[in-house]
């Protein structure tokens, strides 16, 4: 695994190992990984503007691990450049730790936990790469490779995202010699970032594939029936269970009591007018903004023809 120190890139070379005695699987704590959906936007735009000639993209991984490390959260992520033929493999080291030096300023809670690739298949640079990760992350945690399907070959046409681990195997301790064993992985987002999926998810019924920004009061008013119909949802399950056609669920039951326990009594007609009161105060602070883009348009407008 020779270190090429004038172009700053980490080259690897590829030996088949002959054959293999034993299998050796050192014992690992199981954990579980989630992806911010800010992770997989910014692979697939690194995907999107690299070059002719690449058929795959990497990049390194960040995030967070808890005090036992059973869980980890990806946040973030930036691409590191590379290059790939038949026979060997670079990665340019000097730029990731560069990269990694300037992020730390800006996060520095955030911590380098794997790497991620683009494609689906797992071929003998994969490997290699991750030996060269499992250095990088903070011991004795292991390196998380990340994949994604952006070539749509699986059968639902998704974007298949899958975590792995690697283990050492075989007698000699090389660093190709290694088994990727899959972990959960699920994406976890905020409250905040529920609005922008949705409105994205939006745009694939539409024949141009885009969408415009609602209004506040429109999406007060889709706020409004969501919550309605998940109302009527746990009250048409709640009536099936005291009429006796739906079995209880010891779990929903303890689930509805602990919501309803922390949502205070009002009484109808002061919360009506509480949420008339804050409607109002929404409708003044719309009305002011859109007032104050008229006056600067008509600022900027006049500052043209002076």
């Amino acid at each position: 695994m020779p270190i090429d120190s004038a172009t700053s890139a980490l080259n690897l070379s590829f030996s088949p190992t002959t054959s293999a005695t034993g299998v050796i699987i050192p014992q690992s704590r199981s954990f579980t990984v989630s992806v911010n959906p800010v992770v997989l936007f910014s692979i697939l735009d690194h995907f999107l503007r690299r070059q002719e000639n690449q058929h795959r993209v990497i990049g390194t991984l960040l995030g967070v691990r808890s005090e036992d490390g059973s869980e980890v959260e990806v946040r973030n992520c930036f691409p590191v450049p590379h290059d790939e033929t038949q026979n060997q493999v670079a990665v340019d080291m000097e730029y990731h730790h560069n990269m990694f030096e300037l992020h730390k300023k800006v996060n520095a809670k955030e911590v380098i936990v794997g790497w991620y690739a683009t494609g689906s298949n797992l071929n003998q640079w994969n490997a290699l790469i991750q030996d060269f990760y499992s250095k990088e992350v903070f011991p004795p945690f292991q390196a998380i490779h990340l994949t994604m399907d952006t070539d749509l070959k699986n059968e639902e046409k998704l974007l298949g995202v899958k975590t792995y681990v690697s283990a050492p195997i075989g007698i000699s301790a090389k660093p190709e010699n290694c088994l990727f064993l899959p972990v959960p992985c699920d994406v976890k987002y905020f409250d905040a970032e529920r609005s922008g999926l949705d409105l994205l998810a939006s745009a694939k019924d539409r024949p141009d594939r885009s969408t415009s920004l609602i209004s506040d009061m429109d999406h007060l008013e889709k706020t409004i029936l969501s919550v309605q119909e998940m109302l009527e949802r746990i009250t048409d399950y709640v009536d099936k269970v005291l009429n006796g056609s739906v079995p209880a669920d010891n779990n929903i039951g303890r689930f509805l009591m602990d919501t309803i326990s922390v949502v205070p009594k009002i009484d109808k007609t002061e919360f009506e007018k509480m949420f008339n009161s804050h409607l109002q105060d929404l409708l003044m602070v719309v009305y002011l903004a859109n007032m104050t883009r008229t006056q600067l348009a008509i600022a900027e407008r006049l500052q043209l023809l002076t």
